[in-house]
């Protein structure tokens, strides 16, 4: 009896690449998580408390982000979402890059050789 091991497709791998580094999203390693003037800003709260709950929450919500389909992840790379939170509109983005973040990953399967950053920002800043 002979057993066939499927071998995954580079956008799986790239996919679960990607949910890895929102899954560890505190601990990001070699990758990057960046915010844009306008979360940074949103999350400032004068509050120490409300900021940090708001910080807080918006990590969580890109990191349990599952709603990923055909119609918004023709790819299947998992590399865009977008959800509400605290009446604002949020869209997180997973590019990847080479390690010296110089120019585009030479492979984006290998995380050896790949540098993931997640930009987090407003709708409105898109």
């Amino acid at each position: 009896m002979s057993h066939h091991q499927i071998q995954p497709t580079p956008a799986l791998i790239i996919a679960a690449l990607k949910d890895a580094l929102r899954r560890d999203i505190d601990n990001s390693a070699h990758n990057r998580v960046v915010m844009t003037a306008g979360v940074v800003a949103f999350i400032s709260d004068r509050s120490l408390f409300r900021g940090f709950h708001r910080h807080k929450a918006l990590l969580r919500a890109v990191r349990d982000h599952a709603a990923f389909g055909a119609n918004v992840d023709p790819y299947g790379e998992h590399d865009f979402g977008s959800f509400g939170l605290f009446d604002e509109r949020f869209f997180w983005k997973i590019d990847y890059y080479d390690r010296a973040l110089s120019a585009g990953s030479p492979d984006p399967a290998d995380a050896a050789v790949t540098c993931r950053v997640l930009t987090i920002m407003l709708a409105a800043d898109y």
